[in-house]
């Protein structure tokens, strides 16, 4: 009884990982360039990300895979870092995104800024950088006349949005003045801000458009998980809003979040045995059956509306939680078993943490101004 049980949870794995991700007939990854998470989330320099990571979903566990950045861009399109090495110019035809998207009859396009031109496969010139768009080194686009046609000039990108021609999936790299590469992220938050919010008002994509917009690796000195902590942002109408998980995150992530999206149930290299991000769902619930974000605090001191105490749950936890006291509540932090596990510069969180089976003792603080401490403390229970 209990193989033929786990023969058919085998069987459902896949569809219960493709479900989490509802499908999109416009999926939109922009890339961005070289800064950590601390660098950018809550940063002044970023208002207009930061405005869309508070409104819709922020990955606070997502790191890169590599340093430096060709291995990140590999790995978001083939599951693979195939290479180190920022000067590489062979032609990669290992198993890849658009070989998986081709096979399932999705359209796709390169909108890159400052490439010289449509089919461009050279090398960098000006102010493009080949390695910033991975599309040009895969063998299903440099060996077709007809896939090359899809890397186009960032110009087009508000051409097809215009004109309801944006394709099932649009990969965006901004030239290196306007990704933080070589310009500050001042500079990348007024080209997002300029370039990629007229998406929002696009019928098609406010009907189920998903924008992802990740940065490549952290700073060269940050090599947590290889390439460092960097921000990942989702937006769409089928993202959980306001809703920061702190479960981790790679690129293989996101390439399998982006084949999922697309309605694709193969996924290459690493992409096959990843989890997509988990940052999708009806309201801001979230998953590990939460009670909402609707959590206010009606006396001074923590609040959590979500796990309560006692509870039992399965893993990731979802946690909702708010605080009040005389003077502004500045941040939040969640201890399981005497760690941090979770922090937001913030007077509430909505989350959700992974946790091991068992009981575990839970602690969600919070600081007003003054730095004085409030507490609420519980025990709960992992299934």
């Amino acid at each position: 009884m209990k193989k033929h049980l786990l023969s058919i949870l085998l069987l459902l794995f896949p569809l219960l990982l493709k479900a989490q991700v509802p499908e999109s007939s416009h999926v939109v990854l922009v890339m961005e360039e070289n800064h950590s998470y601390s660098s950018v989330i809550g940063s002044s320099s970023m208002p207009y990300l930061n405005s869309l990571a508070s409104q819709y979903a922020v990955a606070t566990h997502y790191y890169a895979n590599t340093h430096p950045s060709i291995g990140n861009y590999f790995m978001l399109t083939t599951g693979q870092i195939i290479t180190n090495d920022d000067e590489y110019s062979g032609t990669v035809d290992v198993d890849n995104i658009v070989r998986h998207m081709l096979s399932a009859g999705k359209t796709w396009k390169s909108y890159a800024e400052s490439i010289p031109s449509v089919g461009y496969t050279g090398g960098d010139t000006g102010l493009y950088l080949r390695r910033h768009n991975p599309f040009s080194y895969l063998s299903d686009v440099v060996n077709s006349s007809a896939e090359k046609l899809n890397l186009v000039p960032f110009t087009q990108f508000t051409s097809d949005l215009n004109n309801n021609r944006l394709p099932d999936f649009s990969y965006v790299a901004p030239n290196i003045n306007d990704d933080a590469h070589n310009g500050t992220l001042q500079e990348a938050d007024a080209w997002l801000k300029k370039n990629i919010a007229p998406l929002f008002n696009n019928p098609d994509f406010q009907k189920d458009g998903i924008l992802i917009i990740v940065f490549d690796e952290s700073f060269d000195s940050d090599t947590a998980e290889g390439g460092g902590h960097i921000p990942a942002v989702v937006v769409g109408p089928g993202v959980k809003k306001g809703f920061q998980s702190a479960t981790n995150y790679q690129h293989q992530n996101t390439l399998r979040t982006i084949l999922a999206a697309l309605g694709i149930d193969s996924y290459p290299g690493a992409a096959a045995s990843a989890v997509p991000l988990g940052v999708f769902g009806s309201g801001s619930s979230g998953g590990g059956g939460g009670s909402g974000s609707s959590c206010s605090a009606s006396a001074i001191g923590v609040t959590v509306c979500s796990p309560t105490a006692g509870e039992t749950s399965g893993s990731p936890v979802h946690f909702v939680a708010t605080a009040k006291a005389s003077l502004p509540i500045t941040a939040m932090r969640i201890y399981v078993d005497g760690v941090s596990e979770y922090s937001t510069s913030a007077n509430s969180l909505n989350t959700d943490i992974a946790m091991t089976a068992g009981s575990h003792n839970v602690v969600v603080q919070a600081w007003d101004s003054a730095r004085a401490v409030f507490k609420n403390s519980m025990t709960i229970k992992v299934d």
